[in-house]
């Protein structure tokens, strides 16, 4: 069975729609969650301008570090609302993304993985 998990050609894709989209910040590093009044931002968050999900956009954690490419991204299962999400991380040092990470999984209601930049490329992709 071919080697389908985590390679480059997936995390190309997901650069491209990282990179041909606008990055708007609607929460700035430290401000507080609009409804959960708890629940502090670790990091600038905001959303993809001009994509899906219902035209409010990817939503990006982006961190510290300049960067152009996605470093990893979080699958978040959130029972209140029903819902499963994926969120793109970007410039995180591994301190800001085990902050994201315990941001999200802080509360019984939402919990999130992390998911690494992986750079194999699949034999079955290579050509001569």
């Amino acid at each position: 069975m071919p080697n389908l998990l985590n390679n480059a050609f997936f995390w190309q894709k997901i650069d491209t729609i990282f990179s041909s989209n606008k990055l708007i910040i609607t929460k700035k590093k430290g401000e507080y969650h609009s409804i959960y009044k708890n629940l502090r931002y670790p990091v600038d968050y905001g959303n993809l301008d001009d994509t899906l999900p219902e035209n409010s956009g990817i939503s990006v954690y982006k961190g510290s570090v300049s960067a152009s490419v996605v470093d990893c991204i979080i699958v978040a299962a959130d029972i209140l609302k029903k819902d499963i999400e994926v969120k793109l991380l970007c410039g995180c040092t591994a301190d800001e993304e085990l902050s994201i990470l315990q941001f999200l999984n802080q509360t019984e209601f939402q919990k999130g993985i992390l998911i690494r930049r992986g750079d194999d490329i699949p034999a079955w992709a290579i050509t001569e």
